[in-house]
């Protein structure tokens, strides 16, 4: 009998608040509001991300090293370009418009991807540049003892790269930073002679086999993206080389449709690391490059990374096949990160040969 009589007092209060009249159409205009709002946090939600997708513009690393070192009082001596170098790429990653993205998990950033992948080719490079520092560039000989600093600001720069909080990437970065910012301070104090910097052939080639491999490996990809068969040549040049497990002769490589922008805008982060580096090293190798008549094949590379950073007019990285009717933007970014690794391996031949 409640449950009667609760029934019926519920349908007559529902009626009544159902019939009552909207003189001004409030239901409708909250609605409106509500939608007018949406449009516009998505609005300007897009406008953000278009605009935080922009890369920076290449920077004179050279000029921006010496007013650096006279901004400090001191000279700046060999090795100095190529330490602000990589402290200034490691610093831009985190200062460009819209900070670091690549761990940011609101909107609108969230939702893009091109600008995180570009800050993953900027964060491979810095990482093994980083290593080179430690490794070899302010070690004398393999006995040598290594830079305390080069020794910490390594490590953290191979930290993950998307770590959110505790701890965030952006502060590892920072705390390596500082690091660097120690080196070359004490690079460039002509009383302390305990941090170096050796400008020597070998020293630059070993870094240049990292990145011969890192564009070999980048150009695989891109050209994959249009599918390919390909031969296995995995032990090609040796008769009695072995590996883990068999293989087939023949396979068919294709990078999947949605990744296709992602490894194109890595390319094009690693190519935008590279040309100030390669500027940097032209200064600070200047001497060997001269004396291996080297110095117009490092030129070379330059201009050929260059042409990686042309504007993309495209509103999407189309991906046509190779003669096809649609243009394959892959396929042009392989090309240039091809002949600057070829052109890496005749420098790296005339370092060692020349």
């Amino acid at each position: 009998m409640l449950k009667v009589r609760f029934k019926r007092f519920w349908n007559g209060l529902t009626q009544k608040s159902s019939s009552a009249p909207d003189p001004k159409g409030s239901g409708k205009n909250r609605k409106y509001w509500l939608m007018a709002a949406l449009s516009l946090v998505v609005v300007l939600w897009t406008a953000l991300g278009l605009y935080w997708s922009n890369s920076p513009a290449v920077a004179d690393v050279v000029t921006l090293a010496e007013q650096s070192a006279k901004a400090q009082g001191k000279q700046r001596v060999v090795g100095y370009t190529t330490a602000y170098t990589l402290r200034h790429l490691a610093d831009t990653l985190l200062t460009k418009s819209g900070g670091y993205l690549s761990n940011d998990v609101t909107p609108p950033s969230i939702f893009l991807d091109n600008m995180p992948s570009w800050e993953f080719g900027v964060v491979i490079q810095v990482r093994d540049l980083s290593r080179a520092f430690r490794k070899d560039l302010s070690r004398s000989q393999s006995q040598s003892t290594e830079d305390p600093d080069l020794a910490e600001a390594e490590p953290l720069f191979n930290f993950n790269n998307d770590s959110w909080v505790l701890p965030s990437t952006e502060g590892e970065y920072r705390n390596a930073i500082g690091f660097i910012d120690s080196y070359m301070a004490r690079l460039a104090d002509p009383a302390n002679g305990q941090a170096q910097f050796y400008a020597r052939a070998d020293n630059l080639s070993n870094w240049l086999r990292d990145v011969e491999t890192r564009l070999g490996s980048l150009s695989q990809r891109l050209s994959a993206s249009v599918g390919q068969q390909r031969y296995n040549t995995d032990m090609a040049g040796e008769a009695n080389a072995e590996q883990s497990t068999p293989t087939d002769n023949q396979s068919q490589i294709k990078t999947p449709r949605l990744l296709v922008d992602n490894v194109f805008y890595e390319a094009r982060g690693t190519s935008w690391a590279l040309i100030h580096m390669m500027r940097a090293v032209e200064v600070d190798f200047g001497p060997v490059l001269e004396d291996k008549n080297a110095l117009v094949s490092l030129q070379q590379i330059i201009r050929e990374l260059e042409a990686t950073q042309e504007s993309v007019w495209s509103p999407m990285i189309l991906n046509g096949s190779g003669f096809g009717l649609i243009p394959s933007h892959s396929l042009v970014m392989a090309n240039y990160i091809s002949r600057a690794n070829a052109a890496i391996i005749d420098l790296r031949e005339l370092l060692q040969n020349g």
